[in-house]
């Protein structure tokens, strides 16, 4: 298991709970607005939405996901990344509990 110092950040201690638990994440804030979110889903198939773009940082396990007016599936593993426009969605399919850092804007 890798650990990261957060310098300076902020976490919500109450879990962001969604899709009736298969989502789970906490949300940080850094003084300068920056804004994240860290968390696992477990296995589904689940469609987010998007306010800001999104950067979906994979830490363990693995996910395919399809940006919203595609219908390519893409892999992504741990130590990769896949980006995703504000104002839209993309669908995530998890066969096994993914852990991700959520990078907003």
């Amino acid at each position: 298991m890798t650990t990261q110092q957060l310098a300076g950040a902020t976490v919500a201690p109450q879990a962001n709970v969604y899709f009736d638990g298969k989502c789970v994440s906490h949300s940080l804030s850094w003084p300068d607005g920056t804004k994240k979110s860290v968390g696992v889903i477990l296995p589904a198939t689940l469609t987010f939405r998007t306010g800001a773009p999104e950067v979906m940082e994979c830490v363990a396990g693995s996910c395919h996901y399809r940006l919203q007016g595609t219908d390519a599936w893409l892999g992504c593993h741990a130590g990769e990344r896949f980006e995703v426009p504000g104002q839209s969605s993309f669908d995530i399919r998890v066969d096994e509990a993914f852990h991700y850092i959520c990078h907003f804007g």
